[in-house]
C-alpha cells in the first residue's frame, strides 16, 4: 500500500513543481522592466516570484509585446499574464481573470501651456490626444472622443515627447505613467492625477483553467494579508504614493 501511495503522490508533486510561464511586456517601469544586466525586474516580477514560492513552482518569464500577451496565453506559450493588465468586459470574452490586486485610474499628462484641467476639456475640435496602442486609454479615446484627433503610438515615451514638444495637447494613460512622464518632462508638461476612469488590474489565465485561477486568487489574498503589496508600494512607488496622498487620492494597492 505504501508503494502505491508513493506512486500516486509523485506525479502530483511533479505537477505542483512544474514551471509556471509568466508573460509580460518589460517596458513599463516600475512594474515590468529589465535591470542593468537585462534580467526581469519590477513590481510585477516581485509579485510573480512571490507567487512561485507560494505555489511551489519555478517561474520563467517571457517578454512579449503587450498586444501579443493574450494571443500567447490562448495558444499556450505562457500560463499567466502579469503585466499591468486591466480587467475589461471585452477581455473577459477571451480569457479569465484572477481577483483584482490593484486599482488604477486613467489620468492626463497635459502640455504646460495647454488650458486642459480635466477630461471635460479634452474632446474639443483642434485638440490632439496621444495614446499608446492597445491600452485601455486607447480604447477610452476611441469610444468617447468625437471631436479631438487621436494620435496612436507604439510606446508611451513617444506619447510623452509629443506632449512635451506641443505636437499633442495631452497624453492619457494610467496615473503611474502620467506621474513618471511628468517627472521626466516637468519643464514642459503638467500631471493631472485625479483619475477620470477607474480600472482594476488582475492576472490573466486561459479560459477554463480554473485550478490555476483559484490558486492565484489564494496567493493574492495571502500576499495582501501578509503586507506584500504594501511593501512593494514603499519599495517602488514611494514618491508617487506621497504625491497621491498629498492630493487626497487613494493609493493603488
Amino acid at each position: 500500500m505504501l508503494l502505491t501511495l508513493c506512486g500516486l503522490l509523485t506525479p502530483l508533486l511533479r505537477a505542483e513543481q512544474k514551471e509556471l510561464v509568466v508573460g509580460m511586456e518589460m517596458s513599463f517601469p516600475p512594474f515590468e522592466m529589465q535591470d542593468s544586466s537585462g534580467q526581469p525586474a519590477g513590481v510585477s516580477v516581485d509579485i510573480a516570484r512571490a507567487m512561485g514560492q507560494f505555489l511551489n513552482r519555478p517561474i520563467r518569464f517571457e517578454n512579449i509585446p503587450f498586444d501579443g500577451l493574450i494571443p500567447s496565453l490562448k495558444t499556450g506559450k505562457i500560463d499567466v499574464i502579469i503585466s499591468s493588465l486591466t480587467m475589461t468586459d471585452d477581455r473577459k470574452k477571451s480569457i479569465d481573470f484572477s481577483v483584482p490586486y490593484l486599482k488604477m485610474g486613467l489620468a492626463i499628462l497635459a502640455n504646460k501651456n495647454s488650458d486642459i484641467q480635466s477630461i471635460q476639456d479634452v474632446d474639443k475640435p483642434g485638440r490632439n490626444v496621444a495614446v499608446k496602442k492597445g491600452t485601455t486609454a486607447d480604447i477610452y479615446a476611441m469610444q468617447h472622443f468625437k471631436n479631438a484627433k487621436i494620435l496612436v503610438f507604439n510606446d508611451e515615451s513617444a506619447c510623452a515627447i509629443e506632449v512635451g514638444q506641443g505636437k499633442a495637447d495631452c497624453f492619457i494613460y494610467d496615473q503611474i505613467s502620467v506621474f513618471q512622464n511628468w517627472k521626466r518632462h516637468q519643464d514642459r508638461t503638467r500631471a493631472i492625477l485625479q483619475p477620470f476612469e477607474q480600472e482594476e488590474w488582475a492576472m490573466g489565465v486561459r479560459k477554463g483553467n480554473d485550478d490555476l485561477r483559484k490558486q492565484i486568487d489564494d496567493f493574492i489574498q495571502h500576499y495582501k494579508e501578509s503586507g506584500g503589496f504594501e511593501q512593494l508600494g514603499v519599495k517602488y512607488l514611494g514618491e508617487n504614493k506621497k504625491a497621491l496622498e498629498d492630493l487626497g487620492i487613494p493609493f493603488y494597492f
